[in-house]
């Protein structure tokens, strides 16, 4: 007879070995076509006449059409199921972003990244819900963990990715920015295609699970949502007016701030210390953050599994995360620049996985879908204000160091909100499991 604990632990070994690679490639071609536009900044300005603040709008509006569409497009993955929505999701904002080669002007480039984040609503809190449909909550940590590797991994490829793209300037007629464009978007939309034949909706569904380790996850994951409908909001309308969900909405906000305030400008600034143009060389020292995030990610989210510690640990991160966007700002040399990036981007990544432990440790069922898309549409609003704050501040002191400190006052912010936040613990798991992995 098998045990119950040995079959929990080596069907989320499996789940993990099995689901986790191919989510973390969707979620690197998300996050290339979400910010390639700051590599492309340079030269599509020079090509179309797109003034700073033209380009700062441009950049951000994305963020509206996210957000309007967040919770419906949940709530769809939840009634559809993750295989048939996540494709949609990934072949329509992939020929989005493939079509921003034609933003040749100011209004075709507000109109299709606005479409970009229609297309993209639902990508990422549909991929947050469906990993607590496989993974129980004292090994989610780990496997959100892992799910970030797509945001460092999407900067350390996608930063030499699109330099060389870039360097495509004049092949077939087409500007270098164009060619950036087409190639990341078309990518994501094949991928998408593969996702609706390899996905798999439920572990009840799984070929590559035993009878054993099915009934064993389910019957873990079953015992958790039973304890988070005696405590947490019930039903869609619940999540939308309960508090603490309202709360975990504005900590994600500031974290977002400081995630987009730094992915928008990094590259511009790396490459303000070279010859002043985003190409391949630049692309090369912007990946060294990133990789300096997926060791720091993989490191902390272990840590946090094993201890408990999540919350704790997710505000020293995004204190780090502050501490180096200022540092940036006031670096004065190539080397240090990097260092100071370094620690904000391992912050700003590792502080993520740890926050989603706290919101799918609180919400089940329908609640689950349309809270988390709540979080996120609200929460990447910040996506939209961060560029945006940063141009008015650099304006209003005539400093353009005056950016980035107002980014990191606002990580400090996000991480006192943080430290007073109170979630749920997640349920408690065999020892066997808590170790797994």
């Amino acid at each position: 007879m098998n045990d119950p604990a040995s079959s929990l632990a080596s069907a989320i070994s499996t789940s993990r070995a099995r689901l986790l690679p191919f989510l973390i490639l969707m979620y690197v071609l998300a996050f290339i076509d979400r910010a390639n536009v700051g590599y492309a900044r340079a030269y599509l300005q020079a090509d179309t006449g797109l003034s700073d603040a033209a380009f700062a709008f441009g950049a951000s509006i994305f963020f509206i059409g996210y957000a309007c569409f967040e919770v419906p497009s949940n709530l769809m993955l939840h009634r559809l199921g993750a295989r048939v929505w996540l494709c949609r999701i990934m072949v329509t904002w992939g020929l989005v972003s493939a079509a921003m080669m034609f933003a040749d002007n100011a209004t075709t480039f507000y109109v299709l990244r606005f479409l970009l984040g229609v297309a993209e609503a639902g990508f990422f809190p549909g991929i947050i819900l469906y990993l607590t449909y496989w993974f129980p909550a004292r090994s989610r940590a780990q496997a959100l963990g892992l799910f970030y590797f797509g945001l460092p991994l999407a900067l350390v490829l996608g930063g030499p990715l699109s330099g060389w793209l870039l360097e495509f300037k004049g092949v077939f007629g087409m500007a270098n920015w164009q060619w950036l464009f087409v190639v990341e978007g078309l990518l994501a939309s094949l991928v998408g295609i593969a996702a609706y034949f390899y996905l798999v909706d439920r572990p009840a569904q799984a070929r590559w699970l035993n009878d054993a380790q099915k009934q064993a996850l389910e019957q873990q994951l079953a015992e958790e949502d039973a304890q988070k409908q005696g405590h947490g909001p019930h039903g869609f309308f619940g999540a939308l007016r309960n508090r603490q969900v309202l709360k975990f909405c504005l900590v994600y906000f500031t974290v977002q701030m400081s995630v987009y305030g730094v992915v928008f400008y990094l590259p511009t600034r790396i490459a303000s210390f070279l010859d002043g143009q985003v190409s391949l060389n630049v692309g090369l020292y912007t990946a060294i953050p990133w990789a300096c995030a997926l060791v720091v990610t993989r490191l902390v989210t272990r840590y946090a599994d094993r201890s408990g510690l999540h919350r704790q640990l997710a505000v020293v991160m995004l204190a780090m995360a502050a501490a180096g966007i200022a540092a940036s700002a006031l670096a004065g040399s190539l080397a240090l620049v990097i260092v100071a990036f370094c620690f904000a981007a391992a912050g700003f990544v590792a502080v993520q996985p740890l926050f989603w432990t706290l919101p799918t440790g609180y919400l089940s069922g329908a609640a689950a879908a349309s809270g988390i898309a709540l979080i996120n549409s609200l929460g990447n609003l910040g996506g939209f204000v961060a560029p945006n704050l940063k141009t008015l501040t650099e304006t209003l002191f005539a400093d353009p160091r005056a950016g980035m400190f107002a980014l990191a006052v606002v990580g400090v912010l996000g991480a006192c909100l943080l430290s007073r936040l109170k979630a749920s613990r997640p349920t408690p798991a065999p020892l066997e499991v808590a170790r797994a992995g």
